[in-house]
């Protein structure tokens, strides 16, 4: 048997194999109980047993449990959403939710997009940290009914949770393997009528390479006040800033290349109650990111510089009436003006503004069965207009352990100004472009444990995809069409659920199957098979440990140095964590990643970082 697939099949016969078991064991577990909520399927406070939309939550507190701090290595416990990085951590990182392309999922910080076709996220993704008061969740397939453009793989939120209790405080510090040394400072808390949630995250690495170093700070505020039983308001503010020595891939080796990246966001929102069954919700929001790439020559003059600044402002309104025993409507509308201006390639300087009408209607028309469907309009001053919908349903069995669950959706990305109306000598933007569109189903199967002891999904899906905008330097000068199609398929696994008295359990396997239909072949950087598995244990007496297994078996790559399409490396990463609780304020903590030291790239020509360990202290009062 050819060796790769053995491996493949092992990795996924280990997986299939522990299930059984850890299924058994869990039905007496005492596991970290499943979120009372989530938002981001419905736009309104939605139970994980009654959505037709599948849903991953990661709260703050099980990263902090795994001791992971980056947006990046966070999203590796959720099935269907490989995410691969140029480089060290830092490095710009790619996500392919469910295959889609990195730039058709919607990333969604504190009610408002964090990216478009003109802002990029894969800096922020590539050095981002979650912070201590951030809540993570992640609604798979298309969701543009909800939040429009981008949202065809489906949508990642970010939300800054509120303050609660009495006031606590909590400052660490970490150093280790690469020359890194990091901290992090939180504070939070509430009297009752007013709320705060405040974290600070930053810290320097050298990675292994030359020129590599990273240096970062990552914060997030929240303030919430309750001015009567009527109305609340509240504001959020958070930001990212990034420098990364860039050397490009190994066969380049570029000794002087800097880039540098801040991200800020601010929200001020209201919410206005004044019955029972009618809610107002008001968020005014903005966005401001400014990229620098610096390439200087040998002697340190500067060569090129490319910078793109991008610039944001959002209104969305949202109104949800509880119309009889049976329906939820929400209703609002989203207005948002943008601005990009590019140096580089393209030379873009361009505005857009875009509005856009949503309604949703959940019905329940029988008992343990939820139906939703929805519609939108998106006008763009641009490209014209889009419209998408959605349906879901979902049947939960009488003692509410089972629910069946399918989805139906519409999605679309817009064209951003390069493709539009980017200019250079070789090159031409079309202003007729259309936007790229998409529409998918899935269905799938949850098994709730007792008491919200832990779930068991599994998820089979179809994503087709048309008028996709490529490049065409065949004709000259080069331009864009809507020509290309595509379709991915795949099964997701996942489970999060504890062993009686042994351990707290996350596993996540996907296979996917993802070709470029026009060309018959195989999209770029899709794996067949990834998965990870995360098992932690509480031993007592303020001890703790833990270990996580990720692996990305069979897919196809770039050669980075003659550009020829090739077959991706496959890996296997381990990490092992602990943590000694010495005294109620006082917490020792040690991590060790890339335990077996494997050498690997995740994008070709692009070295990942080898065995680390790190060890640090926090202080609670």
């Amino acid at each position: 048997m050819n060796t790769t697939i053995a491996a493949s099949l092992r990795r996924l016969f280990l997986l299939a194999g522990l299930a059984p078991a850890l299924t058994a064991f869990a039905q007496s577990a005492e596991p970290e109980k499943l979120p009372d909520y989530v938002f981001t399927a419905t736009r309104t406070p939605a139970a994980l047993t009654t959505t037709g939309t599948y849903v991953d939550q990661i709260s703050s507190a099980d990263l902090a449990r795994m001791q992971l701090t980056g947006l990046r290595s966070a999203l590796g416990a959720i099935p269907g959403a490989p995410a691969f990085a140029s480089g060290a951590p830092g490095g710009v990182t790619s996500l392919f939710l469910r295959g889609a392309n990195s730039n058709q999922t919607l990333f969604l910080v504190d009610g408002i997009r964090f990216n478009d076709p003109n802002t990029d996220y894969a800096v922020s993704l590539g050095g981002m940290c979650v912070s201590g008061c951030d809540n993570l969740e992640v609604s798979h397939g298309p969701q543009s009914t909800l939040y429009g453009g981008e949202a065809i793989g489906g949508v990642v939120a970010l939300q800054a949770q509120r303050g609660r209790g009495p006031a606590t405080q909590a400052v660490s510090v970490e150093a280790g393997s690469f020359g890194t040394v990091q901290g992090a400072l939180r504070a939070q808390g509430s009297d009752g009528a007013t709320a705060y949630n405040v974290s600070v995250l930053g810290g320097h690495t050298d990675n292994e390479r030359t020129n590599n170093a990273f240096d970062s700070a990552t914060y997030a505020l929240r303030i919430d006040h309750t001015v009567s039983k009527e109305v609340t308001v509240g504001a959020t503010y958070r930001g990212f800033i990034g420098k990364y020595g860039s050397p490009g891939d190994r066969f380049t080796n570029d000794l002087n290349n800097t880039e540098k990246e801040t991200n800020q966001l601010a929200t001020v929102f209201a919410e206005f109650t004044p019955t029972a069954t009618f809610t107002s919700k008001v968020i005014l929001g903005g966005q401001g990111r400014r990229y620098e790439a610096i390439s200087p020559n040998a002697a340190g003059t500067t060569v090129s510089t490319t910078l793109v600044k991008n610039r944001r402002g959002v209104l969305d309104w949202q109104n949800t009436l509880q119309a009889g025993a049976q329906n939820r409507v929400t209703a609002g509308l989203t207005a948002e003006a943008n601005h990009t201006r590019n140096t580089g390639f393209g030379n873009i300087n361009e505005s857009q503004q875009l509005l856009a009408f949503f309604v949703q209607d959940e019905w329940t028309p029988a008992e343990h069965v939820y139906l939703t469907a929805g519609l939108r309009s998106d006008d763009f001053d641009t490209f014209g207009r889009a419209t998408t919908g959605r349906a879901t349903a979902a049947w939960l069995s009488a003692d509410s352990r089972w629910k069946v669950r399918a989805t139906y959706g519409t999605g679309f990305r817009a064209p951003g100004f390069l493709d539009l109306y980017g200019q250079s000598s070789f090159y031409v933007g079309n202003p007729n472009l259309k936007a790229e569109k998409a529409h998918g189903w899935d269905g799938g199967v949850d098994y709730f444990l007792a008491d919200k002891k832990g779930v068991l999904s599994a998820t089979w899906f179809d994503t087709r995809f048309s008028n996709l905008i490529v490049f065409n330097f065949a004709v000259f000068p080069g331009t864009t069409a809507n020509i290309e199609r595509a379709r991915t398929r795949g099964l997701e696994l996942a489970g999060k659920f504890s062993l009686a008295g042994i351990a707290d359990v996350r596993l996540a396997y996907t296979y996917l199957d993802a070709d470029n239909l026009s060309q018959g072949i195989r999209l770029l950087r899709r794996p067949r098979n990834s998965g990870s598995v995360d098992v932690w244990r509480d031993f007592g007496g303020g001890f703790s440990a833990g270990t996580g297994l990720a692996f990305v078996d069979n897919r196809m790559d770039v050669n980075a140095a003659t550009f020829a399409t090739i077959r991706g490396e496959d890996y296997t990463v381990v990490r092992l964590y602990g943590a000694w609780q010495a005294t109620p304020r006082l917490a020792v903590k040690a991590r060790i990643e890339n335990l077996l030291d494997e050498k690997y790239e995740e994008v070709n020509g692009y070295p990942q970082t080898g065995f680390g360990a790190f060890a640090g202290v926090e202080w609670k009062w």
